[in-house]
């Protein structure tokens, strides 16, 4: 395994993510935007890393919040 790589986001951009990979990878169509097995991982990898950091995933209103956060203009 190669060095470690930071990802810098802000918390609305990585709630908006982490309910994009979840999304996708409950879909029927998660085999076919990926091309290998590695991708997988590296996707499966990125949203169990953001799982363990985001307290709004677990709150019974997180699709309000994800909305809200996607409603944000975003930080340039």
């Amino acid at each position: 395994m190669g060095p470690e790589v930071l990802v810098g986001l802000t918390a609305d951009e990585a709630l908006v993510l982490f309910e994009w990979l979840h999304r996708m990878e409950a879909g029927p169509g998660f085999d076919s935007i990926v091309e290998d097995y590695v991708e997988k991982v590296a996707l499966w990898n990125l949203s169990a890393l953001r799982e363990r950091e985001l307290v709004e995933s677990f709150h019974h209103d997180c699709a309000e919040r994800v909305a809200a956060a996607r409603a944000r203009p975003p930080v340039e």
